[in-house]
């Protein structure tokens, strides 16, 4: 927020600060999720905007710390992917990695939301593994939902059974949909546009009763919960991002009302009463909303966003303002303070806020005019598409082109810390992979990539591209590549098959790949993937 703002001096100073004093080898449970979202994308988010010239706010003394930091910190969350399912454990300890009473229960959005400051990291550290955990966290998700292309909102992350079918686009739910679009903005992942695509259509047929949205059973999509709650809000936003506005107009429009009603959004409000919840009538200060009224001032240019800015600023002002920062209101109805505020106040409502405003009288940030485009993470950090980021498979994808990992063999470092972690709870690393009993598939080699390689061809759809599809769980026992000792490990597992569609041959067009017909003309079997495990 401080480089947001221009402010130099206090971001070199905090920076700096924050190199030195800042550590994570401490014996501190913390959840999964929010500790990605705030203090991983905050350490990642920070480090691309200090070390780049581009970017005007380059500190000449900073080495790289908050990218250690950073690092130092992904790995130690790293044993919580550990799962039959690859969904990672909801928390996590940072000295010895996941308690053995931990629970096995968490939600869709705290195993869906990391995919973006994970990929980061790959990326800054050319490291896949953070990357493939985080994807295979996905797709294990993504493979157990409904014949509705529904999720639901928690889920047993060893046995892969949903424990709570209610399928919404709010609490517990909401940024697993987000992320899989700005995988794709920012990322080029073709296979999280394909899913996103599907989750969405299956989203506004059965979640959207306009211009409200409400919880349905995942199976049968009988309504279970008639609520508007406030983490629905971000939906118009990430509309904007897809390009649907018209149905983000009408729904901003609905939310702002309660907005309005109140001074502020309830935790809850109960569409067949048009009350609010009772257990739920607090504003801890959500930026939402905000955030969906900045995104549509962006996409149409109307003053009646800018109007309804001012409205929250000034319910802010008044109603939230107190001696040291500004409060949570436990109440809406009477606007009764709580002395608590949450990082994500400053980190999203204030920025939002900031952005529509500035973008009003004539950008001059780093977002509007700064040498990247930028994608939001969901807790408001900024992450850019620079070439290293957005355009690491392009390194490699025509004859010609540039690979940075040809004639040297790529390095992937694993700490000890990491280590002990890792086999603390029963799980090796080995050669740049968490072995979590699920084998990681992605677009990321664990060996070097040279020569001429000339990738996918354009024009197939995921599914022609994977030649996939989803079927039932199956119990399968596959062997690992040999451990140090020389013995292959043997694991056994609950896993969702992806097999080939029969008819994916048949898609493909005449002018096939010529990487296809080269291993077609020599008799070998095509490089599409034959069978693998979510």
């Amino acid at each position: 927020m401080l480089a947001l703002l221009g402010d130099k001096e206090r971001f070199a100073a905090s920076v700096e600060w924050i190199g030195k004093s800042l550590r994570f080898d401490i014996n501190k449970t913390v959840s999964v999720f929010e500790t990605t979202i705030r203090v991983l994308g905050g350490l990642l988010s920070a480090h691309l905007i200090a070390s780049d010239y581009a970017t005007g706010m380059k500190i000449p003394s900073y080495d790289n710390q908050l990218l250690n930091l950073a690092e130092d910190l992904a790995r130690r969350l790293l044993p919580a992917f550990d799962t039959p399912t690859g969904i990672p454990f909801g928390s996590v300890n940072l000295l010895y990695g996941v308690d053995e009473h931990e629970s096995k229960i968490t939600s869709t959005a705290g195993g869906g939301t990391l995919t973006l400051e994970f990929g980061v990291l790959s990326r800054l550290t050319n490291d896949p593994v953070f990357e493939e955990v985080t994807k295979n966290a996905v797709r294990g998700l993504w493979a157990r939902r409904s014949k509705l292309n529904l999720v639901g909102a928690h889920i047993n992350v060893f046995t892969g059974e949903w424990t709570q079918k209610d399928a919404g686009i709010g609490t517990s739910i909401d940024s697993f949909y987000e992320y899989l679009l700005k995988a794709y903005v920012l990322f080029g992942d073709e296979e999280s546009l394909f899913i996103f695509q599907e989750a969405y259509r299956a989203a506004m047929h059965y979640l959207y009763n306009d211009p409200w949205y409400v919880e349905v059973n995942m199976d049968s999509a009988a309504i279970v919960w008639p609520l508007f709650n406030s983490l629905q809000a971000f939906w118009p936003g990430l509309q904007v991002l897809a390009g649907d506005i018209d149905p983000a107009v009408q729904t901003h429009t609905a939310f702002f009302s309660v907005w309005k009603r109140y001074g502020f959004t309830p935790e809850g409000f109960n569409l067949a009463t048009l009350s609010v919840q009772d257990g739920q009538k607090s504003y801890p200060l959500r930026p939402e909303l905000i955030e969906s009224t900045y995104w549509l001032y962006k996409a149409t240019r109307d003053p009646r966003y800018l109007d309804a800015g001012r409205d929250m600023v000034s319910s802010l002002q008044y109603g939230a303002r107190c001696p040291c920062g500004y409060c949570h209101i436990s109440d809406v109805e009477f606007h009764t303070q709580e002395d608590h505020m949450e990082s994500f106040f400053l980190a999203e409502t204030v920025k939002y806020l900031w952005l529509l405003f500035d973008l009003a009288v004539g950008p001059d940030n780093l977002v509007e005019n700064g040498p990247y485009k930028y994608i939001f993470s969901t807790e408001g950090h900024l992450l850019p598409a620079t070439p290293q980021i957005s355009l690491v498979r392009e390194h490699c994808s025509y004859v010609g082109a540039f690979c940075r990992s040809v004639g040297c063999k790529e390095d992937y470092h694993t700490s000890e810390i990491a280590t002990d972690l890792l086999e603390a709870n029963g799980s090796r690393f080995h050669e740049g992979q968490a072995h979590t009993g699920l084998p990681l598939y992605s677009t990321f080699e664990s060996t070097p990539t040279a020569g001429l390689i000339k990738g996918f061809c354009p024009g197939l759809s995921h599914g022609q591209k994977f030649g996939i599809s989803y079927i039932a769980s199956v119990n399968t026992a596959y062997q690992h590549e040999p451990a140090s000792d020389g013995k292959p490990t043997t694991l056994q597992s609950h896993s969702v098959a992806v097999v080939q569609n029969q008819s994916s041959d048949d898609s493909l067009p005449e002018n096939d790949c010529d990487n296809l017909q080269e291993s077609r003309e020599e008799g070998s079997e095509s490089k599409v993937p034959l069978q693998s495990q979510v």
